[in-house]
């Protein structure tokens, strides 16, 4: 067991691009300690951590599992979120804040692509916050997903290891999938430490207070759309360490009918030249154009149809979604896929993720997205090798 831990330890370590998820939850939430922890049957350990108010853990500390909420989070697999624990009527008789002195707690469920619980991305402060809003759980549950997919992404890459290691003759093609495998690792490695400029974006960022009940209904609706583009890889798919090739044009199909059925205003026209399956992960792709597309009927002027094209070769994929509207400017392109950018400030467009989600996506698959605006016609085109 001391190894297994140990080894997830080393795993959140090596994460790039979790010290920056940490400062972003302390700046945006205002508290002052936030971690990672692997949280097992019987132990709580701390794999990462930031403290400004001399908690004084530090990674591989441990706190009795009896004594934390993240017990009672394991046992259930939903997240808590306390803004007050004196006003809170489940929580203001809790021994764990007595003991810790707390009075503002979030902790975020970490769960595999096995549906296995990893632990808890958690924030405390001996002061009242005011947490449980959409931006802040989204933001919240957004990075726990991304955590779990690092995890996912190095345990895959071990498991091709392992094997291969395992085979005394490895053919040709057993060596170029481990060559694929371990380049698709070291490309999602990159991901995080490209990602910590682009979560420099939301370092200042403060939780807004949408106001009026509309508002508040708007911010809803737009977290749960652009958190819901980005999930752990599905059960099932573990130890695969590739992609393996999938007929796209019934998964486009299918999120165009879910856009349809939320916007059944807005036309929708869709053209594919689909000459071969795809090596991807048709889930992840299907996150990906559910983004994309959202943005662009979101976005796009109400009396012109959203155009979707997309083609597969032996050499490359594509998928472009284009709308008519007012051009975006050189200056919001160069932002548009960091976290927490809104070309809007209006609370109804959501937490300003679902780019940089849908990018994220293609930078795993070996991709990019690329944005071309003009008063004719704005396009975002996701391109990959086939």
């Amino acid at each position: 067991m001391a190894s297994d831990l140990g080894a997830d330890i080393a795993a959140v370590q090596g994460i790039a691009a979790v010290p920056r998820i940490l400062e972003v939850v302390c700046r945006s939430t205002g508290m002052g300690f936030a971690a990672v922890a692997r949280v097992t049957e019987n132990r709580w350990i701390c794999c990462a951590v930031r403290d400004e108010i001399a908690f004084g853990l530090t990674p591989g500390g441990e706190l009795k599992l009896e004594t934390t909420i993240c017990h009672e989070i394991r046992q259930s697999g939903q997240a808590v979120v306390i803004d007050s624990v004196a006003d809170d009527i489940a929580y203001c008789g809790h021994h764990t804040p007595a003991q810790y002195g707390f009075q503002s707690y979030v902790s975020m469920p970490i769960i595999l692509a096995d549906g296995s619980f990893f632990g808890t991305l958690c924030a405390i402060d001996p002061r009242p916050a005011r947490l449980n809003t959409p931006q802040t759980v989204g933001m919240f549950k957004l990075f726990a997903e991304l955590i779990a997919t690092h995890l996912d992404a190095a345990h895959r890459v071990a498991t091709s290891e392992a094997r291969l290691l395992g085979e005394r003759e490895t053919s040709g093609a057993a060596r170029a999938v481990h060559r694929r495998a371990r380049a698709r690792f070291a490309q999602s490695a990159r991901i995080g430490r490209g990602g910590n400029a682009a979560i420099d974006a939301g370092r200042q960022r403060t939780c807004t207070d949408p106001g009026a009940d509309a508002a508040e209904r708007g911010a809803d609706v737009g977290a749960d759309r652009q958190c819901a583009g980005f999930r752990p890889w599905p059960p099932g798919q573990r130890d695969h360490p590739e992609p393996i090739p999938h007929a796209l044009g019934p998964v486009l199909d299918h999120v165009i009918a879910e856009l349809r059925s939320t916007y059944p205003d807005r036309p929708i026209e869709a053209e594919y030249a689909l000459d071969r399956p795809v090596d991807c992960d048709s889930g992840r792709v299907a996150q990906l154009f559910s983004n994309l597309l959202g943005n662009a009927l979101t976005h796009g002027s109400a009396d012109s149809p959203v155009r979707v094209r997309a083609t597969s070769n032996d050499r490359e994929f594509e998928l472009s979604i284009a709308n008519s509207g007012t051009p975006i400017p050189q200056e919001a392109i160069e932002r548009l896929f960091q976290p927490f950018y809104r070309a809007s400030q209006d609370p109804g467009q959501g937490l300003g993720l679902g780019l940089y989600i849908a990018s994220e996506i293609a930078r795993a698959h070996g991709g990019r997205i690329d944005v071309t605006s003009s008063p004719q016609e704005t396009r975002f085109t996701f391109r990959m090798q086939a």
